[in-house]
């Protein structure tokens, strides 16, 4: 935990953003793999680390904003659990940790709530996403489950982003602790691209080191030598010489702010002519992106400056053709790279996603664009000092997309489809950094990661 007076500053932030009611803000609980005395590693939910930093099951916390009074619910330990887990400190020392006084069993959290209804006080809470929250929720508040989610208070939600959104000093620290993990986990997967080596070896490996730092992957690994799968989590292949092996990975810090990083590795150590060129071409978006960031700009325009050089460069190699920005402006360009040019990134991979993507990555200034490829963006609007977000172009050649849209005779002015047809095969390539927003410009955070072609393909020779 950080220090008990940045929690009780950021509820108290939070109590001038809402203004009203009750804040009903529940942590999580352990969650069965396959029966409830097995349970998945415990992850606490994003929103309560935040105003508690308590990271542990089975608490809920309330902040009523009109008495200004936080109070933290949950059960100590019984003698059974400390036969099992060993001594736990009681409720009430886990709340002075949060800077919170009054502490109550769990069972009278349902007390506390109907006293508020009876009195018609609002109740604000979050989109609830885990089963076991949303059934708390319809015991405690009588709000049927598929109702949660739209009845949840906009106000809070609104609230939370503002916060969580801008870094503060010792965020971007524990941010960049956990960087040091990464660029392990991924300088050791360009070590280990051998032909005749397995992905899952690789991928064992590098979750190994994520475990070994004494945290977790901040999401499932994607590596994959089938890299035009985006999210493909399958890791069943041998590899080849020739192949290219796309690793996206990322770890926790001991607080749990995330990394996300990608990068894309020659087989062998040695790009192939088309390859390299291609790689390049990513690069240069991934670097022109880069550089243009900083407070103010929305990142839509990033984004598409992104594309433009992307499709730029395949105008050169012969896959695309035709004006540029109206290719990119008509969506054809999607073809190639049908994602968002990245995200903000926190105390979540996609931070604050379970928030609603509209409410972290657009606002009323700017809206989501339903063409594909810039309707998956997740960040569109405008950047401020102390966001951090993912830079993470791509170029995919996805044979049941080019299938489908030849088919439709879509944007042939601008696509070559004999020449991408002949690169079926080729697999994807992405590369990922995480970049904090400054006051002027911006920074990567941590020990940059081989990326140049000559840096990765060194790396992979050793």
């Amino acid at each position: 935990m950080f220090d008990k007076t940045t929690y009780i500053n950021r509820r108290e932030k939070l109590k001038q953003k809402v203004k009203d009611g009750i804040i009903l803000l529940p942590g999580n609980d352990h969650s069965p793999m396959n029966y409830a005395g097995n349970t998945y590693r415990f992850r606490q939910d994003s929103s309560f680390l935040y105003f508690f930093g308590l990271d542990i099951p089975g608490l809920a916390g309330i902040i009523d904003v009109n008495n200004n009074e936080d109070t933290l619910f949950g059960d100590d330990a019984t003698l059974d659990d400390i036969v099992w887990m060993g001594p736990q400190p009681s409720l009430k020392e886990n709340g002075e940790k949060a800077g919170i006084k009054k502490t109550f069993p769990l069972k009278e959290l349902s007390a506390k709530l109907r006293e508020a209804v009876s009195k018609k006080r609002a109740i604000h809470y979050l989109p609830p996403y885990r089963g076991e929250n949303k059934i708390l929720l319809y015991r405690l508040l009588n709000i049927p489950i598929n109702e949660q989610k739209e009845k949840a208070s906009a106000g809070l939600i609104k609230g939370v982003v503002s916060l969580r959104s801008i870094k503060e000093n010792q965020e971007i620290k524990e941010l960049e602790r956990a960087m040091d993990t990464a660029y392990l986990m991924h300088t050791t997967a360009m070590k280990m691209a051998r032909p005749g080596v397995f992905e899952g070896d690789i991928a064992g490996v590098i979750e190994g080191i994520a475990l070994s730092s004494g945290t977790m992957t901040s999401f499932p690994v994607i590596l994959t030598k089938h890299g035009e799968t985006l999210h493909n989590h399958d890791h069943s292949n041998k590899l080849e010489k020739g192949d290219l092996l796309l690793v996206d990975a990322g770890c926790e810090s001991p607080l749990h702010y995330a990394t996300d990083h990608t990068r894309t590795i020659p087989v062998g150590g040695k790009f192939s002519p088309l390859q390299k060129d291609i790689y390049q071409i990513v690069l240069d978006s991934q670097i022109k992106a880069i550089q243009s960031i900083k407070p103010g700009i929305t990142n839509l325009d990033i984004h598409i400056k992104a594309c433009e050089v992307i499709a730029s460069g395949l105008n050169d190699l012969g896959f695309m053709k035709g004006d540029v920005k109206q290719a990119v402006e008509q969506g054809a360009h999607a073809l190639f790279m049908p994602h968002g040019l990245g995200h903000m990134i926190g105390l979540d991979a996609h931070d604050m996603e379970d928030l609603g993507e509209n409410f972290v990555g657009y606002n009323n200034e700017v809206k989501r664009k339903n063409i594909f490829g810039t309707g998956n963006l997740r960040l569109a609007k405008k950047l401020q000092e102390g966001f951090v977000i993912t830079v993470e172009p791509g170029i995919y050649i996805i044979p049941q997309l080019i299938q489908k849209w030849e088919k439709e005779k879509k944007f042939t002015e601008f696509i070559d489809y004999e020449k991408t047809k002949s690169c079926i095969g080729f697999g994807g390539i992405r590369i990922e950094d995480d970049i904090l927003v400054t006051e002027d410009g911006c920074r990567v955070l941590g020990k940059p990661i081989p990326k140049s072609v000559e840096e990765v393909e060194n790396i992979v020779q050793g």
